[in-house]
């Protein structure tokens, strides 16, 4: 009985601290909830940045990570919202490869004209 009893308390410890530290748990295929952007998801734009400007026709004076959404594939999709100025945003796309096929950024998609209150969808 007294076995039966240590075991439960490890037990309810073991799902106490799993609820307390997990986090997010992303599932392959589906959308994270959205973050605010870092530095990282900053240079994931930088480096987007011409082909958006070729993509939409305009140069952007600003282009600014604003807010994000990923999706694990075979690699990661990188949904971003991003402020180009005027009260303008635009929603980049990005897929980046997996390390062993090189790890490189590929801008798959864009929607534009999207406005701050527009929310991080698949597209």
């Amino acid at each position: 009985m007294r076995s039966l009893v240590n075991w439960r308390v490890f037990i309810s410890f073991l799902v106490v601290f799993y609820q307390q530290n997990v986090v997010e748990v992303e599932m392959c295929g589906g959308l994270t909830k959205v973050k605010r952007a870092d530095e990282v998801v900053q240079k994931i734009c930088d480096a987007m940045k011409s082909l958006a400007e070729q993509k939409t026709g305009r140069n952007f004076e600003v282009f600014t990570a604003k807010s994000y959404k990923t999706q694990l594939v075979a690699g990661t999709n990188y949904f971003i919202k991003v402020y180009v100025g005027g009260g303008e945003y635009v929603h980049l796309r990005v897929y980046k490869k997996l390390p062993a096929y090189g790890g490189t950024l590929e801008l798959t998609d864009l929607q534009h004209p999207k406005s701050q209150h527009d929310s991080i969808e698949y597209f």
